[in-house]
């Protein structure tokens, strides 16, 4: 279930930063993407050997595992200037772990979304919903609603990102 449940973290940092923001130009370098959320208070009680095999699994799903303290997720990412032309947010992905983007709406610089996830990890729906502040801050909330591996969840998570730096050269960054 702890697998799972991590699986689920990961897919809504994915989730909540895959809008195009209309009416902001985001700035291109190095970003940080800090997502909070109660299954994320749960990584610190996972033996070693048990987080290496979720770091296997999130690989597999696409994922660098980010760094993870008291419920909270940081994770670094690179926009390049081509992402930043197309307005591409921080940890933009289509797909990941078997779920699909169904619907998505903006106004200004706010933005709503909604995905449907049906795989053998995660099966449901949810949505992603935020605002830019400026070029360079965003946030939002992930709401899942579902089942991990046959077991129901009602999930949130909160979103929020920062811009860092111009350059992304010599810094690890996750997906």
């Amino acid at each position: 279930m702890r697998r799972c449940l991590f699986v689920l973290s990961l897919t809504s940092m994915s989730f909540a930063a895959h809008v195009n923001a209309a009416d902001i130009s985001i700035k291109p370098g190095l970003w940080e993407v800090t997502t909070t959320s109660d299954l994320l208070n749960f990584a610190s009680q996972i033996p070693a050997e048990q987080m290496n095999s979720l770091n296997a699994l999130a690989k597999e799903y696409g994922f660098d595992v980010p760094e993870i303290n008291n419920g909270a997720a940081k994770s670094t990412t690179c926009i390049t200037q081509e992402m930043a032309q197309q307005k591409i947010l921080p940890g933009a992905v289509q797909n990941q772990a078997g779920c699909s983007v169904k619907k998505v709406t903006q106004n200004g610089n706010y933005y709503h979304m909604a995905f449907t996830c049906a795989n053998t990890e995660l099966n449901g729906n949810g949505t992603a919903e935020g605002s830019f502040t400026n070029a360079e801050t965003f946030s939002g909330v992930t709401h899942f609603s579902g089942s991990i591996q046959n077991t129901p969840v009602n999930e949130q998570a909160n979103v929020n990102g920062k811009w860092l730096a111009n350059s992304c050269e010599n810094t690890k960054t996750s997906k």
